[in-house]
């Protein structure tokens, strides 16, 4: 029997819509929207196309919300004091500085001089501190990680006592998803082990899965044979593999596979995420709503 897919773009859409009624009601009872800024250095055409996304996505939920474009040359110490600036401003509760930055910045300068309480990247070592800790003591989760707690929490996987098998130990992704899991928290209190370029039989470690997730950034990494019958399948993995006509506009746009072979796998698996239209969708929504929760934060 075939997987179940977990479904990325609708599970977002559906915690958009729960944010716009957080943010009615924010707004209605304080008087205050969430206040977002995006800041862009250069014109790398990813990089404007990431902003892009989030800022519509924070128009659309009703935040306040400023894309402040920089030129390439803006000297380090002017884009610290304009992150400072933010820093001060009562109407902004996440600051976000699209990576990568020239070459002539230090990034990890300019993304430690966030405050901590607006960085809803989750970037900062202090927040990746209190991610560790757990409990009352964290307050943002990294968004693809939390993207993915979220797939799996509402697709209905227990996670309480799984075993749990990440592969990819990368700050952006496996390390963090991998302390989540494990945490005593809803949606976790897992067993985990972290896999990676080391590790001297990953293929053992990915069988004896029931929630594998895949963060490797290498196509077709894990077999369908790696995978336990009935387990869930989450794949970060977007790599662009060739290109292909579009049937739609007769452009050619890139060919993206998954960390897994998806259609294979899909008839192994009980749930697995497609690439794309898994993981993806999930990233920008949970900034957003790292971006709600910072204001909430701020009225108490």
């Amino acid at each position: 029997m075939a997987a179940t897919i977990i479904d990325g773009n609708r599970i977002a859409a559906e915690i958009r819509e729960e944010l716009k009624k957080e943010v009615a009601i924010m707004k209605e009872k304080h008087g205050l929207v969430p206040g977002l800024v995006t800041i862009l250095v250069g014109k790398n055409p990813a990089s404007i196309s990431y902003v892009t996304g989030k800022q519509k996505t924070a128009h659309d939920l009703g935040f306040y919300s400023v894309q402040d474009d920089q030129p390439e040359d803006i000297p380090e110490d002017a884009l610290l004091a304009l992150v400072e600036k933010y820093n001060a401003d009562p109407k902004v509760h996440g600051i976000l500085v699209q990576l990568p930055l020239p070459r002539h910045i230090n990034e990890k300068r300019v993304l430690n001089a966030i405050d901590p309480d607006k960085d809803v990247d989750c970037f900062h070592p202090v927040n990746i501190g209190r991610l560790v800790i757990g409990g009352s003591e964290a307050r943002f989760s990294p968004c693809t990680p939390a993207g993915i707690k979220e797939l799996i929490m509402r697709s209905g996987v227990p996670t309480s006592g799984a075993e749990v098998v990440v592969v990819g130990r990368s700050n952006i992704v496996g390390k963090p998803i991998a302390i989540m899991m494990m945490q005593k928290a809803k949606g976790a209190n897992a067993t985990v082990t972290v896999v990676h370029t080391g590790s001297r039989d990953m293929e053992a470690h990915c069988k004896r899965a029931d929630i594998l997730i895949v963060a490797a950034g290498v196509p077709g990494l894990v077999k369908p044979e790696w995978i336990k019958p009935g387990a869930c399948v989450i794949d970060v993995g977007v790599n662009r593999v060739g290109e292909k006509k579009s049937e739609k506009t007769g452009r050619m746009v890139p060919i993206l596979k998954g960390d897994v072979d998806f259609e294979a796998a899909k008839e192994i698996a009980g749930s697995i995420t497609p690439v794309p239209g898994g993981v993806g969708p999930m990233t920008i929504t949970m900034l957003m709503k790292n971006t709600v929760l910072s204001a909430g934060l701020s009225i108490e």
